[in-house]
C-alpha cells in the first residue's frame, strides 16, 4: 500500500498510493480502532474533508467502509480539521476522521483519525492495527449498515472561537495579514470579521492546487507574500494558515517571523493570567526562553516529545491549560486538549490589545539565545549515528525523549529521527551566534552537508 500508514494519519498520492478502494476498507480498519476502548462514545463518527478535488471521492468511500462495519457517520461536510475535533466533543461522537493531506502538495491526499474526546490515533494507538487488518482482509461487516445524517457545527464552534476574545471596548482595530494559502482556513473569514480586526486578505479562494504557493508555514519561500503585504499596508501582525488549517505561523509588523516556540511562550503567558500555576507543554525542539518564560509568568513548564498524540496524551494527565509545538500546532484545554490554530490567533491578537506595543516589541524579551531551523540530514545508519553522538558529547548532559539531546550550560542541541524520511533533523541553541555558528561547524562534520 505504498507506506501510506504513517506514525500519525494515513497519507499518499491520490490515486496511486491512496485511492477510493483503500479508502473503503480503511473505513471498515476503524472499527477495530473504536472497538479497543470499547465504544465509550458509541459508535458515532464524524466525518468531514478538506478542499482537495479528490477529498469528496475519498470521503464518500470512508463512508461506505464506515458503514459496512456497523458505525454510525456524522457528515459535518467541508471543514478544517480542527472544526472536525470540535465536532467530536461537542456532539459527543464516538470518534472523527478528516480527509486531508494537510500541508502536502495538491497530488496529495490522506486521513487523520480521532477517538472519543477527540483523543489522537497515533502509529501505536490504531493505525499499525488498520495497516495490520487491511493487508489481512480482515475487514468487519454489521449485519445492519451503519445510519449516516448530517450536522452543522458552525455556529457553536463560532462562538467557542469568539468566547475567548478579550478585545477592549475601546481598542483600536488592530490591521491584521492573513494568508490563507487557498486551504481551509478560508473558511474562517465570517469569524476573522467578527474578531474586530481590519483584515489584510491574501489568497481567500478556496482552490486543492494551491497556486500561489505550498500550504506549509514551516518553509520560509512560503511566508514572503505574507511578509510583502504586511510591510506594505503597514500591518501590526502577519498569520498564515497550513493547508487543513490545524496550524498557524506568525510574523511581526515588520514581516519577521515569529519562531512557533515563541508564539507558545507568549500564548502561555496569556492563559496563565486566568489560569495560575498551571501546566504548560512544550515540545524539546523550543528555546529555553519558553520554560523560562512559562515559569517567570507563573506555570510550570513541561518538556514533551514531538507528536501531536505525545502532546495530547500528556496534556490530558497534566490537566495542562496549553501546549505547543514548533511545527505550529497548539493545543488548548478549552479545546477538548485539540489542536486550534485559530484560538491561537485570538490569543496573541488578546496580548497585543493588552500590551499596545508593535508585536516585535513584545516578542524581544523572548529572544535571549541564538538558535538554528530544524535542519534535515540524509542519514542510513540512523541509530548507529546517534550513538556516535552520545560518544562524541558524552561529557554533556544527554537524554532520549525523543532522538538525543545533549545540553550544556551555554549551548544544547537535539538529532531525533524522521518518522517517515530518511533523515536525521537537527536543531540546536546556544548562548549567542558565534557560539552557535561555532558549533553547528562541528556538527555539520559529524552530519555531513544538510539536505535540500
Amino acid at each position: 500500500m505504498g507506506g501510506i500508514f504513517k506514525a500519525y494519519d494515513v497519507r499518499g498520492i491520490y490515486p496511486t498510493e491512496i485511492n477510493e478502494a483503500i479508502a473503503e476498507k480503511i473505513g471498515q480498519a476503524f472499527w477495530y480502532v473504536l472497538a479497543a476502548d470499547g465504544f465509550p462514545s458509541g459508535k458515532s463518527v464524524v466525518v468531514s474533508r478538506d478542499m482537495r478535488s479528490h477529498s469528496g471521492p475519498l470521503q464518500a468511500a470512508l463512508v461506505r467502509g464506515l458503514r459496512t462495519a456497523g458505525l454510525d457517520v456524522i457528515d459535518i461536510g467541508m471543514v478544517t480539521t480542527p472544526m472536525n475535533y470540535f465536532a467530536i466533543g461537542h456532539l459527543g461522537a464516538g470518534g472523527g476522521v478528516q480527509v486531508t493531506a494537510s500541508h502536502n502538495p495538491a497530488k496529495y491526499n490522506g486521513l487523520k483519525f480521532s477517538r472519543h474526546e477527540a483523543r489522537p490515533v497515533s502509529g501505536e494507538t490504531g493505525i499499525q492495527l488498520m495497516e495490520q487488518k487491511v493487508a489481512a482482509g480482515d475487514l468487519p461487516e454489521a449485519e445492519e449498515p451503519g445510519t449516516i445524517g448530517t450536522a452543522d457545527v458552525w455556529n457553536a464552534y463560532s462562538d467557542h472561537i469568539l468566547a475567548h476574545l478579550e478585545r477592549p471596548v475601546d481598542a483600536k482595530p488592530l490591521k491584521v495579514a492573513i494568508d490563507a494559502a487557498n486551504g481551509m482556513g478560508t473558511i474562517y473569514r465570517p469569524i476573522i470579521d467578527k474578531l474586530g480586526i481590519e483584515v489584510v486578505p491574501l489568497y481567500f479562494e478556496l482552490d486543492g492546487t494551491f497556486p500561489n504557493h505550498e500550504a506549509n508555514p514551516l518553509k520560509l519561500e512560503n511566508l514572503r507574500d505574507l511578509t510583502a503585504a504586511v510591510r506594505k499596508h503597514g500591518a501590526d501582525l502577519g498569520v498564515t494558515f497550513d493547508g487543513d488549517a490545524d496550524r498557524a505561523a506568525f510574523t511581526d509588523e515588520k514581516g519577521e517571523p515569529i519562531g512557533s516556540d515563541l508564539a507558545t511562550a507568549l500564548i502561555a503567558g496569556e492563559l496563565l493570567e486566568h489560569n495560575p500555576g498551571s501546566h504548560v507543554l512544550y515540545d524539546l525542539r523550543s528555546s529555553r526562553a519558553v520554560a523560562e518564560y512559562i515559569r517567570e509568568k507563573g506555570g510550570i513548564p513541561v518538556r514533551e516529545r514531538v507528536g501531536h498524540s505525545f502532546m495530547k496524551k500528556t496534556l490530558r494527565e497534566k490537566h495542562a491549560v496549553f501546549g505547543g509545538e514548533l511545527a505550529g500546532h497548539y493545543y488548548f484545554r478549552d479545546n477538548y486538549y485539540a489542536d486550534c490554530a485559530l484560538m491561537a490567533v485570538v490569543e496573541i491578537l488578546n496580548l497585543l490589545w493588552k500590551e499596545g506595543k508593535p508585536t516585535s516589541e513584545i516578542v524581544r524579551p523572548l529572544l535571549r539565545y541564538a538558535k538554528s531551523p530544524e535542519i534535515n540530514f540524509v542519514v542510513e545508519d540512523k541509530q548507529g549515528k546517534m550513538r556516535e553522538l552520545a560518544e562524541r558529547f558524552k561529557d554533556g548532559e544527554i537524554d532520549y525523549l525523543d532522538g538525543i539531546t545533549v545540553q550544556y550550560p551555554d549551548w544544547w542541541f537535539n538529532v531525533r529521527p524522521s518518522n517517515t524520511e530518511p533523515y536525521l533533523r537537527l536543531v540546536m541553541e546556544a548562548k549567542d551566534e558565534a557560539s552557535l555558528k561555532h558549533h553547528m561547524e562541528e556538527m555539520l562534520g559529524l552530519l555531513g552537508e544538510p539536505a535540500e
